[in-house]
């Protein structure tokens, strides 16, 4: 699905995000990565996010759903929420939330003969801007069929468009994808050469997400086929 501004949403000036102080991690820089392709994968095949951001001097991190156009994040939620509302502006200056949106997979459980090299491998993203709030109609519409086809392609065009009032009553905040970065880490374990002797076991067992069969609703009527775009889940 386009975004409703291609330019700006679609066009990137090169492969990879420049870094940032905020983005260049403080340790294990070389997991970092900057490139546009492998950020927007990680960014794919996430469903939660976490949003974090100051309300009145103290931190907050929500999860939420996302959604990615082109070069650009969207999030909703109800417009009588409080970062929908604080990103609306007080009045004075442009109106936007300096956020912080992260989402992060699990691959596997890093197990090492000595506690303290366990770990994890695993891929993440981190997205530092200012999330603003989306006010052109057509760009609202297009942001929420994203955000339910980042759940599951190709179910917006199988449900019931959002009427007036739901509409109305959603919010959503655009984040563009600017100073960003990626962080994976895979492998096995770092054990210390004098552990390796010891009677331990050592090793990666593997994370991996799976989808059951679909559970039809109760009240769904008996010949009602399952979707393609759900069977090839």
């Amino acid at each position: 699905m386009p975004a409703p501004d291609a330019t700006a949403a679609t066009n990137a000036p090169d492969s990879t995000y420049p870094p940032t102080d905020r983005t260049v991690p403080t340790r294990s820089r070389e997991r970092a990565s900057y490139d546009r392709e492998v950020v927007h994968a990680i960014l794919d095949e996430g469903y939660v996010c976490h949003l974090g951001f100051i309300r009145e001097g103290a931190p907050v991190v929500l999860p939420t759903l996302y959604g990615r156009v082109g070069e650009r994040l969207y999030v909703h939620g109800s417009t009588g929420a409080r970062p929908l509302r604080m990103a609306g502006g007080s009045g004075a200056g442009e109106p936007g939330l300096p956020v912080c949106l992260t989402v992060t997979h699990v691959d596997g459980l890093v197990l090492a003969r000595s506690a303290f090299h366990h770990s994890i491998n695993y891929r993440s993203v981190v997205v530092h801007g200012t999330a603003r709030p989306v006010t052109d109609p057509a760009e609202h519409t297009a942001a929420l069929d994203a955000l339910v086809d980042h759940v599951v392609p190709g179910r917006a065009a199988d449900s019931r468009p959002a009427n007036a009032k739901e509409l109305a009553a959603t919010a959503v905040l655009r984040l563009d994808l600017e100073e960003v970065s990626a962080k994976v880490r895979t492998g096995g374990p770092n054990d210390d050469a004098e552990d390796l002797e010891l009677p331990h076991w050592s090793g990666v067992v593997p994370v991996a997400r799976a989808y059951g069969a679909p559970v039809p609703a109760d009240d769904l009527a008996p010949d009602t086929p399952v979707p393609g775009y759900l069977t090839r889940l």
